[in-house]
């Protein structure tokens, strides 16, 4: 029997959708669902058996599972989950599978038009917790933190008949590669980045705190905000502030990523306490739009900032308005979570100092971790 089974794209679209409520059902080892797996999925660990067409332990599940309720299963590349679910579709079940596996999730972008902030499309990674920014004002637009995979961007730019003329990065990104270099060049437009996480780069248009990068007749204005890294910036856009790695919806960047010594991380956390302070002068009203999420279900991501202050979902944000700068020092420092998968080897290719090989894409895959906690 034959199985076109979903792309990764659609069973995103499907999550989403309330009215689809599909079941996911990830045949992974219990370990690796553990590490990383999709919103709301169930782990039924047999991938090893389904590697040896063994069905046994499915066949023993058979009663467990919906028969009024689609379900859609996933391994790691679509293998072994398309055999599944082509056993449950010879037994009844409404079932398909996802045709790359996870490995097609790390690769699903989808866009939001920010209704709160006029002239931005927010760009997110649902697989891997990265979001990316569209900014554009009169048939004009800047590229912020864009993926590796570019034709995102350009497609996105496309459908809105905006021309690309500046592609940012926040800082220096430690989870993922960037595609800011790869979309700058291809388009011969400027490519910026704080001077502080250049590296051995050449080619960028440095900016520091105060700088202004013009959108059509607006401007994107650079806020240095070191913590995260030495170069973190944050960028203001009329009311809204794209925060990058500094400040997200419930939490913040983690320090630790440039040098995991205690001394260094203390140093940087008491950095980080500085910025988020400067950030919190905002106006309560300022629409807050970060560079990650962990596992937030609203979309877009966008929260006012007065909400966060508020809500008692960011801890580490609630010391800074408390002005308790030791809390948020010790907090960071006993509660850091395990680094980003390959972060050392990313890290190096988005200073120039490495060039991506052929593995490129698999390097960023699993939980992007760049949260303190």
């Amino acid at each position: 029997m034959s199985n076109t089974g979903y792309g990764a794209a659609e069973v995103a679209q499907r999550i989403q959708n309330e009215e689809a409520d599909p079941l996911i059902l990830d045949v992974r080892r219990e370990e690796d669902f553990e590490e990383w797996q999709l919103p709301g999925s169930t782990n039924l660990p047999i991938y090893d058996e389904l590697l040896e067409h063994d069905y046994s332990t499915l066949k023993g599940h058979l009663d467990e599972l919906p028969e009024n309720r689609e379900i859609i299963l996933v391994c790691i590349a679509g293998i072994t989950s398309g055999r599944a679910a082509e056993f449950l579709r010879e037994h009844g079940y409404d079932a398909e599978s996802i045709n790359d596996g996870m490995n097609g999730w790390g690769r699903v972008h989808r866009q939001y038009d920010i209704e709160e902030s006029d002239g931005i499309v927010q760009i997110v990674r649902p697989g891997t917790g990265c979001v990316s920014y569209l900014v554009h004002d009169s048939n004009e637009g800047v590229v912020v933190d864009p993926t590796q995979y570019i034709d995102e961007y350009l497609n996105a730019a496309d459908d809105r008949d905006v021309e690309i003329v500046g592609v940012a990065d926040t800082h220096a990104h430690a989870d993922h590669v960037s595609g800011a270099r790869r979309l700058a060049g291809e388009l011969d437009v400027p490519y910026y980045l704080h001077s502080e996480d250049a590296g051995s780069l050449d080619r960028v248009d440095e900016v520091t705190n105060g700088d202004t990068i013009g959108v059509g007749d607006r401007d994107l204005d650079v806020i240095h905000s070191p913590g995260h890294t030495p170069g973190s910036t944050s960028f203001e856009y009329g009311d809204t502030l794209l925060s990058g790695d500094t400040l997200f919806l419930r939490s913040v960047g983690r320090p630790d990523l440039e040098d995991s010594s205690e001394d260094a991380v203390r140093e940087a956390a008491s950095l980080l306490f500085e910025s988020l302070d400067d950030l919190l002068d905002f106006d309560d009203k300022a629409v807050v739009l970060p560079g990650h999420f962990s596992d937030e279900e609203v979309r877009p991501l966008a929260t006012e900032l007065g909400e966060l202050r508020e809500e008692a979902t960011n801890e580490l944000l609630s010391y800074v308005e408390d002005g308790d700068e030791e809390s948020f020092v010790e907090t960071i420092v006993e509660s850091l979570a395990d680094e980003p998968a390959n972060y050392n080897e990313i890290k190096q290719i988005n200073w120039g100092k490495e060039q991506p090989g052929d593995d490129v894409e698999e390097l960023e895959l699993g939980p992007n971790n760049c949260a303190a906690n």
